[in-house]
């Protein structure tokens, strides 16, 4: 495959952690990558994988629109989009303030409804494209530790399902990814106890379950929300 009919992904949240696991495992699979995170280490990582990048927040829908329009400028296509998302303000249920659950949906829910307005129509055009967003095991298995998280997660299992449900018939898939506990955060013995794999993650074999549901090999896998949690979540 030559450097210009490269596939094209968008990676948001991309600078450290799950994001910047999946930005990786799309560069070693062989896509040009748009990057975008407010931290401004996202340009060392752009260069280091041969990519671009933009600095902004999930949460701003002027930088989502400058994110699409210098992806399109930069290289005419979008073939894929992988919405990582950073964490949102929690507490216990009901001292979360009003202003905290809006920041959430912004970051958690809104940021991925953006990006599909902005990206579809270029998607249909072409005739194929695929989204893979970052969620939570916990939208299955809510904890009270993190309320919003379970809460909006579980909104974005529903909303992944619905749009895979529309846009399938144009060649558009849409998948989330629901990882347990991951390596880019400490590990806690009361954590590791709740995992029978008997360890965290790596940002890296999430990163791997992105680049594969992006990729061909997936064409036939549409509207999941696929747990990677060694087996830590319980329900069936």
């Amino acid at each position: 495959m030559s450097a210009a009919s490269a596939p094209v992904a968008i990676v948001t949240a991309a600078a450290s952690g799950i994001g910047r696991g999946m930005a990786s495992e799309l560069a070693a699979a062989g896509h040009r990558l748009v990057l975008l995170d407010i931290d401004e280490s996202v340009h060392d990582l752009a260069r280091d994988l041969g990519g671009s990048a933009v600095t902004g927040s999930l949460t701003d829908p002027a930088g989502l629109a400058r994110l699409v329009d210098h992806a399109l400028e930069r290289h005419g296509r979008i073939d894929a989009v992988v919405n990582g998302a950073g964490h949102a303000r929690n507490g216990a249920l009901l001292d979360v303030t009003d202003e905290e659950w809006h920041d959430g949906l912004d970051m958690l829910l809104l940021s991925v409804v953006r990006l599909a307005r902005l990206v579809t129509p270029h998607m249909e055009r072409a005739g194929r494209g695929a989204f893979v967003n970052l969620s939570s095991y916990t939208a299955f298995e809510p904890l009270g530790m993190i309320p919003v998280n379970s809460a909006l997660r579980a909104a974005l299992t529903s909303f992944t399902k619905l749009y895979a449900d529309q846009y399938a018939p144009k060649g558009i898939r849409m998948n989330s990814i629901m990882p347990g506990y991951v390596d880019s955060w400490p590990e806690r013995p009361e954590f590791l106890a709740r995992i029978p794999a008997g360890r965290y993650a790596t940002v890296a074999e999430v990163g791997k379950l992105a680049a594969f549901l992006v990729s061909d090999a997936a064409a036939y896998i549409n509207g999941e929300s696929i747990r990677i949690d060694g087996g830590a979540g319980r329900s069936l």
